[in-house]
């Protein structure tokens, strides 16, 4: 006769215990209404077959099911006598003793069930595609503490076509989950269910930043030297007599030489890829505008500031401490992510006093950015920089809007009296 708590304990066997279970003559009044469904998807596996380390796991399951009711023969022989039929195993001479009331002694009861339930305590994880919803993988005994990242990784080893940069996990069809977010931290239950979509081939941001900001700095000389084929034969390797022309390529020059210094040597990017089809977008813009800007700048016709000096002197100042501070913030920010670090974290100010405008914007670096493009305009007082600087403004706006929304949901304790890139407006 088995014991009453017996079929609670048949719904925590793993798949190796109840194969191995169905194989016992003892527990056939157990398994008669459900060992045709069980041995069709979990076929019996020799013992010698398995490995040896979940030797006490599958004894611990099936002892706990097959063992007597206290007080038969084979109760009091110990559980150094329990044999599966036919095999002649006994149980490991680490199992525990029975008492006279059939208890185990000690904590090795409490053990048993810690690790049941350690190996009832993984997760099953279904991707689906995002648009048909059809089934791509489905991962088998996942840890609780595994990361999105390690959940990426699973998945480019059945599908090595869609490496980890690739993919956008989402935990629906709208909402992509972050690397370092934990699966037992999820809305979910034990069996998770993700959506995978497919970003397309990628390219690095260093990369990225590397090709838009070179291009502009080449694409100016061809214009400030006045190349043959720019302004024709008669005006090729001439030279503007207006100051303000070769003041606008040193300052032009000295942007773009500090954005490639940056990006190799300051920049730290939380996503560390960009879809390969936006880099023909970003260097048309940067790099036709480079040439719009250039061709009015050193143009023969071109005409200098109406104010002279003064203007030309107030502009290059301007721009000098816009560019210095735009450093400062890069450097600021940079300092966030030592060590590798990719979690985001409330910028503050520091010592150097082109930080402070921290404690009223969200974005400063994007405020030091229009700024500079500014001062360019007052010191070119050109159209197409005017409006290059009035689209730059526009799009770093939005930016900064997209930013300071972010850390208004992910910090209760944000600074309230800050805006995301006009101190008190915007």
């Amino acid at each position: 006769m088995f014991p009453v708590h017996c079929q609670l304990y048949f719904c925590r066997l793993s798949h190796e215990a109840t194969s191995e279970l169905l194989k016992n003559p003892e527990t056939r009044l157990i398994s008669c209404s459900i060992s045709a469904t069980l041995k069709a998807k979990y076929p019996p596996v020799p013992l010698t077959d398995r490995p040896q380390n979940r030797h006490a796991r599958r004894w611990v399951s099936i002892a706990l099911l097959s063992q007597p009711a206290a007080g038969s023969a084979r109760s009091r022989r110990g559980p150094a006598a329990w044999t599966r039929a036919g095999r002649g195993v006994r149980a490991p001479p680490d199992w525990p003793q029975r008492g006279a009331r059939g208890r185990c002694r000690g904590g090795r009861r409490r053990e048993a069930a810690r690790r049941m339930g350690t190996r009832a305590g993984f997760f099953e994880v279904e991707i689906l595609d995002w648009k048909t919803k059809e089934q791509l993988c489905f991962l088998d005994k996942v840890e609780p503490n595994a990361t999105i990242r390690e959940i990426r990784l699973m998945f480019h080893k059945l599908y090595p076509r869609w490496y980890p940069a690739r993919q956008s996990i989402k935990l629906d069809p709208r909402k992509s989950l972050r690397d370092e977010e934990i699966l037992q931290h999820l809305p979910v239950g034990t069996t998770a269910t993700l959506y995978f979509k497919d970003l397309g081939p990628q390219i690095g941001w260093t990369t990225v930043f590397l090709i838009e900001y070179t291009g502009p700095l080449f694409i100016y000389f061809l214009f400030y030297f006045r190349m043959p084929f720019v302004y024709g034969l008669d005006e090729r390797f001439t030279s503007s007599p207006h100051p303000v022309v070769n003041l606008a390529c040193i300052c032009h020059s000295f942007h773009y030489i500090k954005r490639l210094i940056e990006t190799v040597f300051v920049h730290r990017f939380s996503h560390g890829t960009m879809p390969l089809r936006n880099i023909v977008k970003n260097c048309l813009y940067y790099w036709g505008f480079a040439a719009w800007l250039a061709y009015y700048i050193n143009h023969p016709l071109y005409t200098p500031p109406s104010y002279g000096k003064k203007q030309i002197n107030f502009a290059v100042i301007m721009f000098l401490l816009c560019e210095a501070g735009n450093f400062s913030i890069h450097v600021a920010l940079s300092d966030l992510q030592k060590n590798g670090s990719k979690t985001r974290k409330i910028p503050y100010p520091t010592k150097n006093p082109f930080t402070w405008l921290f404690f009223f914007v969200s974005c400063p670096n994007y405020t030091y950015e229009v700024g500079t493009w500014i001062s360019f305009t007052i010191m070119t007082q050109c159209v197409p920089v005017g409006l290059f600087t009035l689209l730059c403004f526009i799009q770093m706006t939005v930016w900064a809007k997209d930013k300071h929304c972010t850390y208004l949901r992910e910090f209760k304790d944000y600074p309230s009296l800050r805006m995301p890139i006009i101190p008190f407006l915007l």
